[in-house]
């Protein structure tokens, strides 16, 4: 927040625009390749990230010069859920296709690809213990990536419809929000 500027995607107009929260406008626009699905801020390099749907990719912005500085092809379709790691060096994007996919952001090499049980939705990086929690609405489970190894090593049951979590890094609990109007919470109990 130190420009005090957030990212908005516009999943209509393929646009990402840029609005100054201090004036409440829009004071830069780019134009982007498809689709936009997930965006996040990456201040290793004052960047953002967003997922493309189609061409699957992660598109690169500069938050300076607010322009595309590159992009990145994504082998699996649909790019949706976008995770970083905590140095800003790796990126998880969970795709429609039903992958998790591990990005080197530096080189923009896809450095491993694993399947999850269906299509993702949100993901969620545990920094403390290399755990991507993706959540998966059909069959209603939210599959657990070990980010060191990429592979599930832990299948939480949920409710089928259910892909809208929030992460509490602080308290190590993830929240689950059901269609029956309930919620889940699961707490690690393990802290490295």
């Amino acid at each position: 927040m130190e420009r005090k500027h957030l990212l908005v995607a516009d999943v209509q107009e393929h646009l990402a625009q840029l609005v100054d929260l201090q004036i409440g406008r829009v004071i830069a626009t780019v134009v982007l390749p498809g689709r936009p699905r997930w965006c996040l801020y990456r201040p290793r390099d004052a960047s953002f990230l967003v997922n493309i749907r189609e061409p699957a990719c992660v598109v690169v912005i500069s938050a300076t010069s607010f322009s595309q500085a590159r992009s990145f092809p994504i082998s699996a379709s649909g790019p949706h859920g976008l995770a970083l790691s905590q140095d800003g060096s790796r990126a998880w994007v969970a795709c429609d296709e039903g992958f998790v996919v591990a990005l080197d952001l530096e080189t923009g090499q896809e450095l491993a690809r694993t399947p999850v049980a269906g299509l993702p939705d949100v993901v969620w990086h545990n920094h403390r213990l290399n755990r991507l929690y993706v959540a998966v609405a059909k069959p209603g489970v939210i599959e657990v990536v070990n980010t060191l190894t990429m592979t599930v090593e832990e299948q939480l049951a949920t409710e089928p419809g259910a892909h809208t979590t929030a992460y509490d890094e602080q308290g190590q609990r993830l929240y689950v929000f059901l269609p029956s109007c309930q919620a889940l919470v699961y707490e690690e109990s393990e802290v490295n």
